[in-house]
């Protein structure tokens, strides 16, 4: 399996893949995982709750910092109550999750890397890609999955089309040192928001400014942020230094199909939009973890070829709403009078406890269902993490999915289902729990008595364990009866 591109999205599907035992290995043009503070700012409750599911989510929880308050298109409410162990935002850059997250997948899984190098194209045939890269040597993989950001070689050279809307404005993002005291804070005026704040009580200011007109191109100089910040503030601060300019627009994209063949698509390589809300980095986390259990299955043809089909079919709704409400959001920013009504508006309504529970799920991706059919509201929706009683002693349902392993859950009287034909791939376990079941924006759901639980933290299934259906799941997710 190649992957290309080794940011959070390769990462994360490269550890998925290890955790399998299938062999994978990335492609990475850096040389390093060293990232300048303009990426991610942090992570939201379901991308904490993924790595929760692997066992690494607290080394990351002790590096960052915890708020109970979030917002929608800069309305700001609280986010504590809803039902997860991990109701808050943490609050990580990029920049320090990125090689913590690296240590991990390519340290301690022992993945392979090959670095300062990139995949340049490829060929694929029934069984297999021939992968191109950039130093003119190749790879073969029988699967490559492009993980190589917005402008994916991956995706461009697959022939998918990447459709959506165009950027109408773009923002510069600085990181600045200045011989004057800045104005922190929030800014709006008939353009957009502005805004500024320190990097800890002495460090250098950060400034987040709207352009006056569409500029495009990665690399403003330190002159266009002079400018910038004069057409706001009317002054620029003194400004004397830039430890990194960065610019983003809103242009928005989401490749059509995720899936051509042999290779696949996931993260900014299948959707693109402006950070707001910073959902990005979160979404494309949930691609790989999504994909990675699927294609190992796959490879090891303990399923059919057709199970990668439900990769496009379950992630390209979840990421065609990110682009929605990114798109929705942005209307928020700009200060004119029409606009402002606007956010007065959602000020009042983010009030009401139900309006605000549904934003912030929407916005973390605790409410995510799939559409995989049956009755009980547990189907399609992620596994909440129940304290359990088990015959080993006390445990947690996502301390049961550390090693990415398909989990059968039996609530009631064990014995009651010979796991047998599936024991090679399926873990049962019989455990008792007593508390409410509650899940987010639905609220209080009927106790099943038992739940099969995929690698994902998704539900595939949930009902009495003697039910018809239940073999046939099994068999649709993880295959016939050995």
């Amino acid at each position: 399996m190649v992957i290309a591109g080794g940011g959070p999205t390769g990462l994360m599907l490269a550890a998925e893949l290890r955790l399998a035992d299938v062999d994978v290995v990335i492609v990475e043009r850096r040389a390093d995982q060293f990232l300048d503070s303009s990426r991610s700012g942090g992570l939201l409750s379901r991308t904490l709750e993924v790595l929760d599911q692997r066992g690494v989510a607290e080394r990351f929880i002790a590096a960052g910092q915890v708020f109970s308050m979030y917002g929608f298109g800069g309305m700001p409410f609280d986010v504590s109550d809803l039902p997860s162990r991990h109701s808050y935002v943490l609050a990580l850059p990029q920049s320090t999750f990125e090689p913590m997250f690296a240590d991990w997948v390519l340290g301690e899984l022992g993945v392979p890397i090959i670095r300062q190098r990139a995949v340049t194209g490829f060929t694929q045939d029934p069984i297999g890609a021939d992968v191109a890269l950039s130093d003119g040597t190749s790879l073969r993989a029988g699967y490559l999955v492009g993980c190589d950001g917005g402008r994916s070689v991956v995706r461009k050279a697959a022939g998918i089309d990447f459709v959506g809307v165009d950027a109408s404005t773009s923002w510069m993002i600085a990181e600045m040192e200045t011989d004057e005291d800045p104005l922190l804070g929030m800014h709006h005026d008939d353009v957009g928001m502005h805004a500024m704040n320190r990097a800890g009580a002495d460090g250098p200011v950060r400034v987040v400014i709207t352009e006056r007109e569409l500029t495009l191109g990665d690399n403003p100089s330190i002159d266009d942020l002079r400018n910038a910040l004069v057409g706001v503030w009317g002054t620029d601060f003194g400004l004397r230094r830039a430890n990194w300019i960065s610019r983003f627009t809103d242009a928005t994209r989401q490749a059509t199909t995720y899936r051509t063949g042999r290779v696949l698509l996931a993260g900014d390589a299948a959707h693109v939009h402006p950070p707001h809300g910073g959902q990005g980095m979160g979404t494309g986390l949930q691609d790989a973890v999504n994909l990675g259990w699927k294609l190992a299955q796959v490879v090891k043809q303990i399923s059919p070829d057709g199970l990668l089909d439900t990769y496009h079919a379950e992630r390209h709704p979840v990421a065609a709403r990110v682009l929605a409400n990114t798109m929705a959001q942005g209307l928020f920013n700009r200060g004119d009078a029409r606009h402002q009504a606007l956010r007065a508006s959602l000020a009042d309504l983010v009030t009401i406890d139900e309006v605000r529970w549904r934003l912030y799920a929407m916005l973390s991706a605790l409410d995510i269902r799939y559409d995989l059919g049956g009755e009980h509201p547990l189907i399609g929706r992620r596994m909440p993490d129940l304290d359990l009683q088990t015959p080993d002693g006390p445990t947690r349902v996502f301390t049961l999915l550390h090693a990415a392993t398909p989990l059968l859950l039996n609530l009631g009287a064990p014995g009651g289902f010979d796991i047998a034909p599936w024991s090679d791939r399926v873990r049962l376990v019989n455990a008792e729990y007593d508390g409410a079941w509650e899940l987010p924006v639905i609220g209080a759901i009927d106790a099943p008595a038992a739940a099969l639980i995929r690698p994902d933290g998704y539900v595939a299934w949930a009902g009495d364990l003697d039910h018809a259906s239940l073999p046939v799941a099994l068999t649709e997710w993880f295959g016939p009866a050995r």
